[in-house]
């Protein structure tokens, strides 16, 4: 055991040795081994003793102007917001605040209103110079309501913002309307980062219909050539056991359920979301936690007769038994 831990120790420093010998040899000419130092006005790094240039064309990460304290360095700073598919001009364009108050917070006279309103105005027409422009603004305020409404996080937003401006740009959109085009990239978006909606969520906050949704998804999917895997049933899970606050163990059981039933391949055919809310209602009777089909219906969107129907053959197929 001692000469193991005397081993170890020995092939530890032997290690450090050799970074810092690396870290030496970077620091020293490759020539005559002099120092290096750091030429910022040029951006090199040269030999103190021979001159060699050993870089070149050092990138300055840092701003070109200099600041000795906090307030200072908040003075100088132009840092915005970063760039964003979410906006139709990505974000680099300014905004005049609502408001009618000068910097200090006092309110504008008369006269400045006047002049502010009319400054907005122009700025709102020049943002949205043309009718590709008012499509998109239109659009991207769509998919930012959907997915505020149904939960779905940022990178979902960004896809959904991709995937439509491939679509105008593809020139897919004449003859459909805005909102179906946004809703269906917004359902091929959950769906690609795999937090998928179903088609009675999507259409719960849309305002077309759940047929429009599903033909202009499937059009905008195929024409853009959009890989979208079909949809896991163990994805809903996690959503629908914490929007019914049932345990850990419950989604683990629901989980465990639909393997059992994709591994006898229930699945075929069959509704993803139904199959989820019918693994969720099966655990918790298994787990003993008190949920009804009701809670479970009205959760996953789907009716109290796919649950009932659905549970049973999970049931079976979790006893090795496949009901006919």
């Amino acid at each position: 055991m001692t000469d193991t831990r005397t081993r170890t120790n020995d092939e530890t420093e032997t290690s450090d040795e050799r970074t810092e010998e690396r870290a030496d040899e970077r620091q020293r000419c490759p020539e005559c081994g002099g120092p290096l130092v750091t030429d910022e006005e040029r951006g090199e790094r040269v030999c103190a003793d021979c001159g060699l240039v050993v870089e070149e064309d050092a990138v300055d990460r840092g701003p070109e102007w200099r600041a000795f304290d906090a307030a200072e360095r908040e003075q100088k700073s132009r840092v915005g917001a970063p760039t964003t598919t979410m906006m139709h001009d990505k974000g680099l364009s300014t905004n005049i605040d609502w408001r009618d108050k000068d910097a200090y917070g006092n309110s504008l006279g008369s006269r400045q209103r006047e002049k502010m309103q009319r400054l907005r105005k122009w700025n709102e027409r020049f943002r949205t110079r043309d009718s590709k422009e008012r499509n998109l603004k239109q659009a991207l305020g769509e998919i930012d309501r959907m997915a505020s409404a149904l939960g779905l996080p940022d990178n979902v937003r960004e896809m959904a913002s991709v995937i439509y401006r491939r679509a105008l740009d593809e020139n897919l959109l004449p003859g459909r309307s805005i909102e179906g085009v946004a809703t269906g990239a917004l359902y091929a978006a959950a769906r690609q980062a795999r937090t998928p909606r179903s088609l009675d969520e999507l259409t719960a906050v849309s305002r077309v219909e759940k047929d429009e949704i599903a033909r202009t998804y499937r059009y905008v999917a195929r024409e853009l050539g959009l890989e979208i895997e079909p949809a896991d049933p163990k994805s809903y899970v996690p959503r629908f056991a914490s929007e019914l606050d049932l345990s850990d163990e419950t989604e683990r059981r629901a989980r465990s359920l639909l393997d059992s039933a994709i591994k006898q391949g229930l699945h075929s055919g069959k509704s993803p979301v139904g199959l989820a809310a019918a693994a969720v209602y099966a655990a918790a009777l298994l787990t003993n936690e008190k949920v009804t089909q009701s809670e479970v219906s009205e959760v996953a969107s789907i009716s109290e007769v796919t649950i009932r129907n659905r549970y049973h053959e999970l049931l079976d197929a979790e006893e090795g038994t496949v009901a006919p």
